[in-house]
């Protein structure tokens, strides 16, 4: 997964909504969310059919996470274990603080660099993997309000993309899911617009020729504690310019 939006409201009836996109390898199989581990079948998830781990999923706890790669570290390497078994791993557990603390404890050198998130209805938490040698994962909580993931640092306006739809994503009017109204995210994250009209990977919707580009697009709104509602999970299976976003059973 290349972008991801969250807007944290604590005390709002619903304090975290998640706007993302994929940009993977056209080629490489993939499964949409759905109960694909039995032997974790309190996960909603989706599939990477290759490595057999997740890019973005949401527990029957009500924690999310979701994967994207540093700059420079696309692809597996030898001797490294795959980023998207962390997904699953974050889900194991109840909390999103407890999670993020106990992925914080991971050997970082089995992984390729990672931006992690992770969230609940009481938190978000970015979890930085760069790669260093010796290096070690960080956990940072998120602040109140709008923020962005790609493969830079959290809202690091070094990337084209952050610094073109940050704005724009801020300014958007927000989902509102108990009137089923999406509408606004729903258009930045099907735009083709880029920051640098010569770079197509600038978009929030990735299109090329290179057999690369954003391949899947989901919203999430996780509920307040004690409302008695589930999540609502929202999913195109395909670019979202193209593909409708569905209600995915949870």
């Amino acid at each position: 997964m290349c972008t991801l939006v969250v807007l944290y409201r604590p005390e709002h009836a619903w304090p975290i909504i998640i706007g993302a996109n994929r940009d993977e390898l056209l080629s490489r199989p993939a499964r949409p969310p759905g109960r694909h581990w039995p032997d974790r079948a309190h996960v909603v998830a989706g599939l990477d059919e290759l490595a057999g781990g997740s890019w973005f999923g949401v527990n029957d706890d009500g924690v999310a996470a979701g994967i994207m790669n540093r700059v420079g570290t696309l692809g597996p390497a030898a001797g490294k274990r795959s980023r998207g078994e962390l997904v699953l791993e974050a889900l194991d557990h109840a909390e999103a603080s407890a999670a993020a603390e106990a992925l914080s404890h991971l050997n970082a050198e089995a992984y390729r660099g990672f931006n992690l998130l992770v969230a609940d209805s009481r938190g978000a938490y970015w979890l930085r993997h760069a790669e260093a040698p010796g290096g070690r994962i960080e956990v940072h909580a998120l602040a109140p309000g709008l923020s962005m993931l790609t493969a830079h640092d959290l809202n690091d306006t070094a990337s084209a993309r952050i610094r073109h739809y940050l704005p724009r994503f801020r300014a958007a009017t927000v989902p509102d899911p108990d009137r089923d109204d999406w509408s606004a995210w729903e258009a930045l994250l099907a735009s083709r617009e880029s920051a640098d009209p010569d770079d197509p990977f600038s978009a929030m919707n990735i299109v090329t020729d290179r057999g690369f580009g954003t391949v899947s697009s989901l919203l999430l709104a996780l509920p307040a504690p004690g409302r008695g509602v589930k999540p609502r999970f929202r999913y195109a299976a395909g670019r979202p310019d193209v593909a409708p976003y569905r209600d995915v059973a949870l």
